[in-house]
């Protein structure tokens, strides 16, 4: 544990001007970072008595072993500067708006020739629509079902839709109306272009033209006597109609904007975000964030609305489809730079975004409204979590004593391996900083020297690799850019092991753990520790000892050391089954003569997998680009000699 004040800058020596901060700890890694209009006040706060900090504030003041400031001109410089180095060094000790889940959105596939709708989660993507976000997938699929029989689009996937344009016939949403079935031509690729940009207009809010023109079409239609036309243009208004009562209108005046409210106390924080376009709630997202230092509603509202709206206009990298920052924020309290922040949500919005307390009226209703779902959240994670920030920092302390360290091992690593009876070797190895997952660290290996020599000697290379690149990062005549310590000068990237563990987690016992110490030793790491966890007892072994260290069942610190276990094993199984898959499928064609590499990556992108190519005609498999029918027989006479083999899987 480092003293602040053998790193306090001396007396003076910090401007009395705006800009950003970095603290560093011994490693040169950045830890933290923050802005201040005075980087004079703001620094000299964190050097007062550190028994008066927040205690999230100590524990950084008390690892960092630097600090460092860059002057900037105006507070707009600041926001921007402190964004940019937060998304770089992704610094551990500052407040990250991270969901504990991925939030389920309506993708439209516009760069597709038959543009898609389905439920989806993860990175936005150029040429695709997003609506939402949604608090549930079911929500999606409800919405999806009402309106689908008013706009019959594609939502199959590549495969689905592939395959029935082969066989000539449409699947089931075809048949009964809800799909306008283009894999087998009954609409062109214009038709249901216009079918799905229909959608797209409904579901932006544009919906009093789509139910105007249904209805003069149904008027039509019965003035014509086509009865059974304009019946079902009945049910389709009834439809829509259902749909938009779904989505209420909560602004009368047809407002877009985001009313973002909190609700907190001295370690952590909830956020809620309702998102209203048209006037009409769109979507609603929430955040449960550990505080980082001592915060009020207004740094609250500052540190969001700079790390949400800059991250939202990240994604958003098609300008085609708007940006993601409303006209108009919400917010409980103003920001103490609201001017700045409202400058820096303007310049990402290209024109003037209002920045604003609501006073009365509905959007005052609307925000009390955001307040009191602030306020449910935050209990349901205090009653669902109890005490969470309290038993990870009691888990770090118990291994602290129960492994003699000298400090908490705030970055803990863990190596597993996996394979069926040999083959396949792999390993993986998680990182948990904190006693959370920082999955961004987590690496994979393909094991190649040790593979035939059982699970001690494959723990013992994959140390060995792991640490003596470690080693090369950080030798003195490695390319370093002193600003970014951890950041490959040459590719701009992060690097892979830049960082060393407090401590080393290997799954097995006695001999991994004493395998893996030997590797250390051999590459001159003399304090760190190695334990071996053992999966039959819930052992803690030491390297050399004969007899383990046993924890307490219900202590906290077996728990982490079981969570850390079960990741990697988890991380593990996924690479070992990829692996595996590959040489599967290479391997089914292997022998057919007249077949090399290539012409069998042909095969199985035209037909997605061997399962599909075992079931395909000659007739089909000669139509692939470069196939012949004297090469289409012989892979089908393959084919139909292979006896597949199944094994069950393990890992140490």
């Amino acid at each position: 544990m480092a003293d602040p004040t053998t790193y306090r800058p001396s007396p003076g020596s910090i401007p009395d001007a705006p800009g950003v901060y970095k603290f560093r700890d011994a490693t040169k890694r950045v830890i933290y970072v923050g802005k201040a209009k005075s980087l004079r006040g703001r620094l000299n706060s964190y050097f007062a008595d550190i028994t008066g900090l927040h205690p999230r504030t100590r524990q950084m003041v008390t690892t960092a072993a630097s600090v460092e400031w860059t002057v900037v001109g105006t507070e707009v410089e600041a926001l921007q500067l402190e964004y940019n180095w937060i998304k770089e060094f992704d610094p551990r000790f500052n407040v990250r708006y991270r969901d504990d889940k991925s939030y389920p959105v309506l993708a439209v596939t516009m760069n597709e020739e038959f543009p898609r709708l389905h439920v989806y989660r993860g990175a936005r993507k150029k040429g695709v629509r997003y609506f939402g976000p949604y608090a549930h997938a079911w929500a999606i699929r409800e919405t999806l079902d009402l309106l689908l029989r008013v706009f019959p689009a594609r939502t199959c996937t590549a495969g689905v839709f592939k395959r029935h344009g082969q066989i000539g016939r449409p699947c089931l949403l075809g048949y009964i109306g809800k799909c306008s079935a283009p894999c087998v031509g009954k609409v062109s690729a214009d038709e249901h272009r216009a079918i799905v940009e229909d959608f797209c207009d409904f579901l932006a809010g544009r919906t009093d033209a789509l139910i105007r023109r249904l209805e003069q079409e149904m008027a039509a239609a019965s003035d014509e006597l086509e009865f059974e036309r304009a019946a079902r243009l009945r049910d389709d208004l009834g439809a829509l109609r259902r749909a938009m009562e779904k989505q209420a209108v909560v602004l009368g005046d047809g407002t877009d904007a985001d009313v973002v409210a909190f609700a907190h106390d001295e370690l952590e924080a909830a956020v809620q975000v309702f998102h209203v376009r048209g006037g009409r709630v769109r979507g609603q997202r929430g955040w449960v964030i550990d505080k980082a230092e001592e915060m009020d509603v207004k740094d609250l509202v500052d540190h969001f609305l700079t790390q949400f709206y800059g991250e939202e206009a990240e994604r958003a990298d098609d300008p085609d489809l708007g940006s993601p920052v409303p006209r108009e924020v919400l917010v409980p309290e103003l920001p103490a730079d609201a001017e700045a922040v409202g400058e820096w949500l303007s310049g990402l919005r290209g024109s003037r975004v209002s920045l604003r307390v609501p006073q009365r009226g509905d959007k005052r209703a609307l925000a009390e409204t955001v307040t009191r779902n602030a306020g449910e959240a935050f209990t349901q994670h205090k009653l669902r979590r109890a005490g969470d920030l309290t038993a990870r920092s009691a888990a770090l302390a118990e291994l602290q004593d129960y492994l003699a360290l000298e400090t908490a091992p705030l970055r803990i690593e863990c190596v597993d391996i996996s394979h069926i009876q040999g083959s396949d070797v792999v390993a993986s190895l998680v990182v948990f900083e904190d006693g959370v997952p920082r999955k961004s660290e987590y690496r994979r290996f393909a094991l190649r020297e040790a593979a035939e020599e059982g699970d001690v000697a494959s723990i013992a290379e994959v140390v060995r690799r792991r640490f003596s690149r470690y080693l090369k990062e950080t030798a003195e005549d490695a390319p370093v850019d002193p600003d970014r310590p951890g950041i490959d000068p040459e590719t701009g990237k992060p690097r892979k092991f830049a960082y060393a563990p407090n401590l080393l987690v290997v799954d097995g016992a006695g001999p991994q753990a004493t395998a893996a110490a030997d590797v250390l030793s051999e590459l001159g790491f003399t304090d760190l520790v190695v334990v071996g966890l053992a999966k039959r007892l819930e052992e803690v072994w030491l390297p050399g000892d004969p007899d383990p260290v046993i924890l307490p069942r219900t202590s906290d610190a077996l728990y982490l050391l079981q969570r850390l276990r079960d990741e990697a094993h988890r991380f593990a199984i996924r690479y070992h089954r990829e692996k595996r898959s590959k040489r599967m499928q290479v391997s089914a064609l292997d022998g057919v003569p007249g077949l090399g590499q290539a012409r069998r990556t042909a095969l199985i992108k035209h037909f997605g997998s061997v399962r599909k190519l075992r079931e395909a005609r000659i007739e089909e498999i000669e139509a692939v680009p470069g196939f012949g029918r004297r090469t289409a027989e012989a892979v089908v006479a393959a084919l139909a000699g292979e006896q597949p083999q199944t094994a069950g899987e393990s890992s140490t």
